[in-house]
């Protein structure tokens, strides 16, 4: 008869086996898988045995032409056509109803696809050598004409703002995807020592599709997006309660990384890994989040530059200049979320404050970025979840979400300068050239990373993911 202390043994031994047999690498197939991708590239699978910090930096498949992201993403939809996108025969036939041909199939999202055409806003002029045509609201924007590849035939599947937003920012409608800032830090890692590595901004109002805008997805959690707060401590509960000061913290943080590596050892779950991370992260954090922020240090004349009048409020304007600190600082990914384009009614007035609100800081970011020396290899985007209706909403002054054609300003990291890219047809409505999906910007993006997009994959519940999902092709014409 076995002893108590050998049938122990014999329990432990057989529940080592089928948690290996079961969890580890996500099953035999998730191993498998691993050792196949890192067969075909340079890229290292996040493992707690190959490197004790998941966010090191990292080779990507082949030379990259970029190595950081900054994602200034508009929330609501812009109006392409009131911004990028000027339409002579729009202007001409207001007030019309569309040809009928034109709407065969067609789905709005809440109008009457027969409602009357409405002619753009705003008048428009041709800016920098070349010839970039642009919104007379964008003064800024059009200095910065030859640094930028504007592309006019943008594409997505989704109708309605949240399912939009997410497939833009993660290749899919459905939640539970990594975000393109998660799936960049997962194949990249970070160079930051103090910050996270892809950090959250937000002006104006959160965004319609929330935290899955730049969430982890299945991705271990220490890829995702790390938003800082606008007021009081950048992340909650930094600064140290009463009581406590900075040795006894340490003490604590480094009794919990104790236990916490004796978890790792015993299930290798990568998850325990991200939390020592996180708890070693935010007691960095502590003195390099309030620096960060703190933009004493930058010049009265960058301030202007910005437009940027009270260097403590938060804005826009002051998340564009953030943005550039952050990447100075290492940070892989900074996204900023400024949700204020959804103008079904208010179209002329909306537009052009929000412009008023946007245009200069996203301008004077690119210049900045430009003279540091920091442009060339990084990417910086600007756009929304799709564009407007050429028909009108909300009376005569509003326009519907319309997902068959928009507009997308790109510079940086590869980027072709002075670029326009794509047409759409004499209304605005369908493109006629160059169509752009989502899934072929993203595969495009992540190109210009060093990535091969059908190659940067993690295996969940039994099969291979990827941003691009089964789609994607590279946009040559874009990359310089």
């Amino acid at each position: 008869m076995m002893s108590n202390e050998s049938i122990r043994e014999t329990h432990a031994k057989w529940l080592r086996r089928r948690w290996f047999l079961r969890e580890c690498g996500v099953g035999l197939g998730g191993i498998a898988a691993t050792s196949l991708m890192l067969g075909d590239s340079a890229v290292a699978t996040p493992s707690t045995e190959k490197s004790p910090n998941p966010l090191a930096p990292r080779a990507p498949h082949y030379a990259a032409k970029a190595k950081r992201v900054i994602y200034i993403f508009q929330a609501g939809a812009p109006s392409h056509l009131d911004l990028f996108d000027y339409k002579p025969e729009l202007a001409k036939r207001n007030g019309q109803l569309p040809p009928a041909e034109l709407l065969q199939g067609y789905r709005a999202a809440f109008i009457n696809p027969n409602s009357a055409l409405l002619g753009p806003k705003f008048s428009f002029a041709k800016h920098g050598s070349c010839g970039m045509e642009l919104s007379e609201v964008l003064p800024y924007t059009a200095k910065i004409a030859d640094d930028i590849c504007l592309i006019r035939s943008m594409q997505t599947d989704a109708v309605n703002h949240a399912p939009a937003q997410i497939m833009m920012n993660t290749g899919s409608q459905q939640f539970g995807r990594p975000s393109f800032g998660a799936w960049t830090l997962y194949g990249l890692g970070s160079e930051a020592k103090d910050l996270p590595g892809f950090v959250v901004l937000t002006s104006a109002k959160g965004t319609s599709g929330g935290a899955s805008n730049y969430g982890c997805g299945f991705l271990p959690t220490v890829y995702g997006g790390i938003p800082l707060r606008n007021a009081g401590d950048p992340v909650l509960y930094l600064s140290n309660p009463k009581g406590i000061d900075q040795e006894t913290q340490r003490a604590s943080l480094d009794t919990l990384q104790q236990l916490n590596q004796m978890s790792l050892q015993q299930f290798g779950d990568p998850e325990i890994e991200a939390r020592i991370q996180s708890y070693e992260l935010a007691y960095r954090l502590q003195s390099s989040a309030p620096e960060l922020m703190d933009l004493q240090s930058e010049s009265a004349a960058t301030l202007e530059r910005y437009g940027i009048k009270d260097a403590s409020k938060a804005n826009f304007a002051r998340n564009c200049l953030l943005a550039r600190r952050l990447v100075e600082r290492g940070v892989r990914f900074v996204q900023l979320f400024h949700e204020a384009w959804d103008q079904h009614g208010g179209l002329t007035a909306g537009v052009k404050q929000n412009a008023l609100d946007t245009d200069q800081a996203s301008a004077a970011l690119v210049q900045d970025l430009k003279e540091r020396g920091l442009l060339e290899d990084t990417i910086v985007i600007w756009g929304g979840e799709f564009g407007r209706t050429p028909m009108v909403q909300g009376g005569n002054d509003g326009r519907d979400h319309h997902n068959r054609s928009f507009s997308m300003w790109l510079a940086g990291g590869g980027i072709k300068p002075g670029c326009v890219y794509g047409t759409t047809d004499d209304l605005g409505f369908n493109v006629a050239e160059n169509p752009v999906h989502v899934h072929d910007l993203n595969a495009t993006l992540l190109h210009l990373l060093g990535f091969d997009h059908t190659k940067l994959i993690y295996r969940f519940q039994g099969r291979d993911y990827r941003l691009t999902d089964v789609h994607g092709n590279i946009v040559k014409g874009i990359v310089s």
